[in-house]
């Protein structure tokens, strides 16, 4: 038995199985027992904080002890084997499990979608390293007006790391897995058990706490003071432009609608800003920045994009090589995959990165956007010249975004939580991406593709996601802000580039409510057209936001909470009360706030500040 904050635990060492006792004489399951069995246990050694015993069969080596409050469990393995272990979710009083999909889910276990194939989460596996945004999953125990109760559970290990999901008996329940891997680097996993008191963000809370207490939080505020144009995120949207809306001309026509900030980015076609329409931006005040790749190579004379081109013979010899020495397949089967190693090794004398960062910002650009470094797709390399396990392939990642954040206002895509302390802001964690949005991008028909030049499809075509999609995705009883309480306040979230504000009509006002009721910004395309049409729609949005972000984007997210029974009114505060949401997702108006408004109050407003998306849009909801 171990002390941890809230009560105690107790691990059985014959199977792994982990219970707890509240202070309130509560008890809780933590786990069952590992999957498979692990054979007949060895001694158990007392140590001053817990203690350590072995699995001989399985060549695991065993710590549990209490760590700030935490129980934490480490197991080594001597041998390549997958344990799968916590089996998490059995205890009869489980009511809901919080998953970090983007944004976050908080899902009732007997929920009927989500238990079945319309909800595409039972029956799945997913990644905790590379598909989740954090490396986090809880669950809460007890209905609402009982005692509640909850656990959270951190895999700082998470590579190599698995979760599935499957419905037992018309209930969620989760089952961790770790691939004990000698090439990989991940002989050794890590679980940490705290209790919680049932919110649906307090896993996220603790792993913030977590973070904070090992020194690896970031902070935007300090960001902000190493780099002030870091500032300039504070109160922007988000938006890439394309023909006029990337000249002079079409900035000083988003300026003259009245926006006064303004994150904008262009693709890495043969037409980028130009000098003068970046010198434009710049003095209206808002960031621009090019998208840029590291990861892919294509043989030069034939490379479908200008950031797949790169000299001399980088393409073959930095792809990353499987065991079998093939090249890892580059994005949409172009090409290959590039490894960070390789590149690494040769920056010092060749300078390709220094080389290409400078070509793509002679424009004078201040923002970078790096796709996918941030990512959890991660490579092991088996190319002999230059070897990588996915470790080092993150290490190499976080060292050259380091590099460019000392220049421009950085962002990538989906930043996972161990870029947080490099990038300034991401695109795509906003994102709770389920697997049939990739079905439906696949679909050019329907969804767009990458043509006319000026005004691509898939940016600009309207999309009516299947009903199933959109719930899985947008219905806000299912969707609390896990990244934000994580890491609001150290980086600026965004949605994917992809998903533009304007890209799925049927869900505008929703997603409008949530970044306000998250303190995210909306991101746009933009042309000379949608200027025209949805200009002032932006500008009325935006400058709702701004003095909200101004004041409350380098805070943290310290509360949210469901202010009725059907979750449809919702609440946020940042800081020490700098900031205070009130969001209505319903039809009826609750308090005086209309369904489909929001309601937001900065320390010392006299009354709130009232938007209702679908009045500024004239779109219905």
């Amino acid at each position: 038995m171990l002390p941890v904050a809230g009560g105690t635990a107790t691990v059985d060492t014959t199977t792994l199985a982990v219970r707890a006792r509240a202070d309130d004489g509560t008890h809780l399951v933590l786990s069952e027992a590992a999957g498979g069995g692990l054979g007949t246990p060895g001694p158990v050694t007392r140590t001053a904080d817990g203690a350590r015993w072995t699995y001989p069969a399985k060549g695991l080596a065993v710590t549990a002890r209490t760590e700030r409050g935490r129980l934490r469990i480490d197991l080594r393995s001597d041998r390549d084997q997958r344990v799968s272990w916590p089996v998490t979710g059995t205890d009869r009083a489980a009511s809901a499990v919080q998953v970090p999909r983007g944004e976050g889910l908080d899902l009732p276990v007997r929920d009927a979608f989500w238990n079945s194939e319309r909800g595409g989460l039972a029956g799945s596996t997913v990644d905790v390293g590379a598909d989740l945004a954090l490396p986090l999953w809880g669950y809460a125990m007890g209905g609402d007006g009982a005692a509640r109760h909850g656990v959270s559970y951190l895999t700082p290990t998470d590579l190599g790391t698995s979760l599935a999901f499957a419905s037992r008996d018309g209930a969620l329940r989760t089952t961790a897995a770790h691939a004990f891997d000698a090439g990989e680097g991940t002989r050794e996993y890590q679980v940490a058990f705290a209790l919680t008191d049932g919110d649906p963000v307090a896993p996220a809370a603790d792993y913030r706490s977590y973070l904070a207490q090992h020194g690896q939080l970031g902070s935007l505020r300090e960001k902000i003071a190493k780099n002030p144009a870091n500032g300039k995120l504070l109160g922007a949207f988000h938006a890439y432009a394309w023909g006029e809306a990337r000249t002079a001309a079409g900035v000083a026509r988003l300026r003259k609608l009245g926006v006064d900030r303004m994150w904008l980015g262009y693709d890495a076609g043969p037409d980028p800003m130009d000098a003068a329409a970046v010198r434009a931006a710049k003095q209206a005040g808002y960031l621009v920045g090019p998208y840029d790749s590291f990861a892919n190579g294509q043989d030069p004379k034939a490379a479908d994009s200008p950031t797949s081109a790169w000299p001399g013979t980088v393409y073959p010899d930095f792809c990353v090589r499987k065991a079998d020495g093939s090249a890892e397949t580059g994005f949409g089967g172009r090409g290959c995959y590039l490894s960070s190693q390789a590149f690494e090794r040769a920056e010092p004398a060749h300078h390709y990165l220094a080389d290409r960062t400078r070509q793509m910002t002679a424009n004078g650009a201040d923002s970078y956007f790096l796709d996918v470094d941030a990512t959890g797709e991660l490579f092991r390399d088996h190319a002999a010249g230059h070897p990588m396990t996915k470790a080092g392939d993150r290490t190499n990642r976080l060292a050259r975004m380091g590099r460019l954040a000392q220049r421009f206002v950085l962002g990538s895509e989906s930043a996972q939580p161990w870029a947080n302390g490099v990038l300034a802001f991401d695109h795509g964690s906003g994102t709770p991406v389920a697997d049939g949005l990739w079905k439906l991008e696949r679909d050019k028909e329907t969804w767009g593709g990458y043509y006319p030049q000026d005004a691509p499809k898939n940016f600009f075509k309207p999309v009516a996601l299947p009903a199933d999609l959109a719930t899985a995705m947008y219905d806000p009883k299912y969707r609390v802000p896990l990244y934000e309480t994580a890491l609001h306040g150290s980086l600026v979230n965004v949605e994917r580039w992809e998903l533009s504000y304007d890209k799925l009509p049927a869900q505008k006002t929703t997603r409008a409510l949530l970044a306000m009721l998250y303190n995210t910004p909306l991101n746009f395309v933009l042309d000379g057209p949608s200027l025209t049409k949805n200009g002032p729609e932006l500008a009325a949005l935006q400058k709702y936001f701004a003095p909200l972000h101004r004041a409350a984007g380098t805070e943290r997210m310290t509360s949210f909470r469901w202010l009725t029974a059907d979750r449809n009114v919702q609440r946020t505060v940042f800081g020490d009360g700098v900031l205070t949401v009130t969001a209505n997702f319903g039809e009826k108006a609750y308090q005086g706030l209309p369904g489909g408004c929001v309601d937001a109050r900065l320390r010392g407003d006299a009354k709130p500040r009232r938007l209702c998306p679908a009045q500024v849009s004239g779109v219905t909801r």
